[in-house]
């Protein structure tokens, strides 16, 4: 069993996965060009990750958040998908990728700090359902 963690973004999608809820991986991030080729993208690497649950970052406060929620729920519904699908808030995730890394690596628009965002996204995920961890 695999969990894909997701976090939406207009130019990139980052990707993470689980396979055993205790360590979450950052994937290679999706550029995206159009939302058909991405949810193309992002079907296929969960169909490759053989992934029973997604957990999708959803911004939470903000001047965009319903328009936002609107976009990523949209882009959720063109995955070819039928496990179960969560939605996580990722307030703040990106900005706390890119503090981990600082210092570190120099910041480049290649999507790591999307990836990271992901994994963020799943481990609050993990963090808050610790009921439905003992299920997986």
């Amino acid at each position: 069993m695999s969990i894909v963690g997701i976090d939406v973004g207009l130019k990139r999608i980052g990707l993470s996965v689980s396979f055993d809820k205790n360590i979450v991986f950052p994937s290679k991030p999706i550029f995206r060009k159009n939302r058909n080729q991405a949810s193309k993208e992002v079907s296929e690497f969960i169909k490759e990750k053989s992934a029973d649950i997604i957990v999708v970052g959803l911004p939470k406060g903000g001047s965009s958040e319903k328009e936002m929620e609107r976009r990523i729920k949209h882009f959720v519904s063109l995955l070819d998908f039928n496990g179960k699908i969560y939605f996580q808030d990722e307030y703040g995730s990106s900005q706390e990728a890119k503090n981990s890394i600082k210092g570190v690596m120099k910041q480049k628009r290649d999507g790591k700090i999307d990836s990271l965002s992901a994994v963020i996204i799943l481990q609050r995920w993990f963090e808050k359902n610790k009921k439905i961890e003992k299920e997986i």
